[in-house]
């Protein structure tokens, strides 16, 4: 499991996948969670906003399975 790390209090999910190099461009994700499956704590999620949080896990099929951490 790859942690990502974020300085402030939560992430996107799209600009999280841009982090994790899921994605190339901001512009991509909103057709990459559509297309793709990913779950966030083990629930599917396919809205590019939702909001991530220090803790929460996601696995992205095809890209790998991902922490996200705050940086202290």
């Amino acid at each position: 499991m790859k942690p990502i790390t974020i300085s402030t209090e939560f992430i996107t999910l799209g600009q999280f996948l841009k982090l994790a190099d899921c994605i190339s461009t901001g512009g991509e994700a909103k057709f990459f969670v559509k297309e793709t499956t990913i779950s966030v704590n083990g629930e599917p999620e396919n809205r590019r906003g939702r909001k991530l949080y220090a803790g929460d896990r996601v696995k992205v099929e095809g890209c790998g399975e991902f922490t996200v951490a705050r940086r202290s």
